[in-house]
């Protein structure tokens, strides 16, 4: 004859890896759909990241609207991206700046580019495509106003 008590705790011991194996298919189950959505999600990202990569290099060529009126887009300066994709003025004055001896003033560049320096007005907007030049990486600005390429 079998003993109950040991029968019972046996018993017992079934439901509990019974009911510990639920828990465990369940948590599985949870498991392996979180990681099909990190999967999805995944994709999801590399699409985005593919269309604004598309997106910014389009921007940096193509006209932006600013009041009505179209402008150029100045892209920042990042590793790979090349002069060619500045609008056809802004690389003269990259090459103006570049053929200098040492650092330039805006005076200097204008003079180069031919620009009319004797006239403020046209001076001005050539030394707002500097400042531009250098807010976007492309030149810097040393402390007595001059201009030069980064190194």
């Amino acid at each position: 004859m079998l003993d109950p008590e040991l029968l019972a705790r046996i018993t017992a011991r079934r439901a509990e890896l019974n009911e510990l194996e639920e828990q465990l298919a369940k948590q599985l189950a949870e498991v392996r759909a979180e990681r099909d959505e990190l999967a999805v999600a995944e994709r999801v990202l590399e699409r985005v990241s593919e269309q604004l990569a598309g997106e910014r290099a389009s921007a940096a060529q193509m006209p932006g609207q600013v009041g009505g009126q179209a402008v150029m887009l100045i892209p920042h300066r990042t590793s790979g991206l090349e002069e060619a994709t500045l609008p056809p003025d802004y690389q003269r004055i990259l090459a103006a700046v570049r053929q200098a001896a040492g650092p330039v003033m805006a005076r200097e560049v204008g003079e180069e580019v031919g620009v009319d320096v004797s006239v403020r007005a046209k001076l001005e907007p050539l030394r707002g495509k500097l400042v531009r030049l250098v807010d976007r990486g492309w030149l810097r600005k040393l402390p007595d106003g001059r201009f030069t390429t980064r190194l």
